[in-house]
């Protein structure tokens, strides 16, 4: 047997690319360098702008090409990267002498020892992680969560008047309509939205044990925190004051929390979508040429929820561990949190995967009315509850004197399929007002809904 070509160990970089591929502009370890370069280079710009140690101010051209120098950031550099860290067994010493390069092809080796001043690995990697996660997020996986949420959102409106049979423990229960049902999903997932796009993303910059031991004694006079805080603002973070050798990672638990949750949402829509599909209440549209089953021509098998549910779970999975491990280190420092950051663009690939599945079964899918009309008619039971709290009401206002209410319809309903002819029969004999009783008596199970359809109006 031969054997194979280098081949993706996951299938996100395998299978899956085309679905979850963008997210590798920032969360990939090529993407994490990049961010590198780009906080050792404003780190660059930030002290000759200062006049750190009698350095001069670069000029906007000199400037604009070490910029140019994340801009242009590729393939080659990738490859120069990996080099340097064969030789430094090191990968932010490797950017160091990577930017110390650069610096020297731009003519500007005066400012070489400038390079990294002062910096732990982790001043550049923390803010390396914040922006490249806050880009991710903003950038390609937001979008993503909102073109889903859009989509139940225009379910919801579509469907608002559709009343459905609900089904509470499985059992038949008080209709609502399918519009508000979806409704219920997009409201959960908005208010998580919200949270999200309130994700504070911290940045520390303040030496190997969060001291500023190295910048005060290089500089006694410089006031070492405020650099820090407008160093870490410049690039768009929140600063954190009060660190270890790490940024303390808070942030990071509390937004892979957040998508968490929202996954689990999201694995609720699943498995309901896919019940309603079991059920016949959504009908699947087949794709042309597409297989169901291998065996059984006649299937339209429901993928897109299953394949959603499982990269769901994975995602949660990954993002929980992720969110347990990276809050706790060591006294000052440990490592447990470098393999761990590592792993972030697979926990948000897989959600990105169960996104794309979500939308894409919502969008092949139709209502079924028929089925859900003939799933209504088929209980007339479930106005037992409107009956009984009507006669409760009659009773208080002084035009019934039945005892217990909800016994007689528990005896009338319960267990048993009633039709409309029986309800009737028993409305009208009952000793309720006039107004009561044609109310009751011009009740179905399709018009019992309340005001389900008003609800979605909830969404804004």
């Amino acid at each position: 047997m031969t054997s194979l070509p280098p081949q993706p160990l996951s299938p996100l970089d395998g299978r899956y690319r085309s679905a979850v591929g963008e997210l590798g502009e920032h969360l990939s370890e090529a993407g994490l360098n990049r961010a590198r370069v780009h906080v050792e280079v404003e780190w660059l710009i930030a002290q000759t702008d200062r006049g750190f140690f009698g350095s001069s101010p670069l000029s906007d051209h000199q400037k604009a090409s070490l910029r140019q120098v994340v801009a242009d950031f590729g393939q080659a550099d990738i490859d120069e990267l990996a080099g340097l860290e064969a030789t430094t067994r090191h990968d932010v010493k490797a950017v160091e002498y990577y930017v110390r390069r650069r610096l020297s092809d731009l003519g500007l080796d005066a400012i070489a020892e400038l390079t990294h001043f002062a910096c732990t690995s982790e001043d550049i990697n923390n803010l390396s992680y914040a922006i490249t996660v806050r880009d991710a997020v903003r950038d390609v996986w937001l979008p993503k969560y909102r073109g889903v949420i859009e989509t139940i959102e225009a379910l919801a409106r579509e469907h608002r008047d559709a009343s459905m049979l609900s089904r509470t423990h499985g059992q038949p229960a008080t209709p609502s309509t399918m519009g508000k049902e979806l409704a219920v999903f997009a409201y959960r997932l908005r208010r998580i939205e919200r949270q999200i796009e309130a994700t504070e993303y911290l940045g520390k910059f303040s030496g190997a044990t969060g001291t500023f031991s190295a910048h005060v004694v290089a500089a006694p006079d410089v006031s070492w925190p405020e650099v820090s805080r407008e160093f870490v603002e410049s690039l768009g973070l929140a600063w954190n004051p009060l660190t270890t050798q790490i940024e303390s990672h808070d942030w990071q638990a509390e937004l892979y929390g957040k998508v968490s949750h929202a996954n689990r949402v999201l694995h609720n829509l699943a498995t309901d979508i896919w019940t309603y599909i079991s059920l016949g209440v959504f009908r699947q549209i087949p794709a042309p040429g597409a297989t169901g089953s291998s065996t059984m021509p006649h299937k339209v098998n429901p993928i897109r929820f299953e394949n959603a549910e499982a990269n769901l779970e994975l995602s949660s999975a990954v993002l929980d561990s992720l969110a347990a491990t990276l809050v706790t280190s060591r006294m000052q420092r440990d490592l447990t949190d470098s393999s761990a950051q590592r792993n972030i663009g697979v926990g948000f690939g897989h959600s990105m995967l169960a996104l794309d599945n979500i939308q894409r079964g919502l969008g092949e899918i139709d209502l079924d009315l028929v089925v859900l009309a003939a799933d209504l008619d088929g209980n007339w039971e479930v106005l037992g509850e409107a009956i009984q709290t009507v006669i409760r009401a009659e009773v208080v206002a002084g035009r019934s004197t039945i005892a217990d209410p909800y016994a007689m319809l528990k005896e009338l309903t319960r267990g048993k399929r009633v039709g409309a002819a029986e309800l009737a029969e028993f409305v009208n004999g009952l000793e309720i007002g006039d107004d009561a009783k044609q109310r009751l008596l011009a009740l179905t199970p399709q018009s019992y809904t309340g005001i389900a359809s008003e609800l979605v109006d909830r969404l804004g």
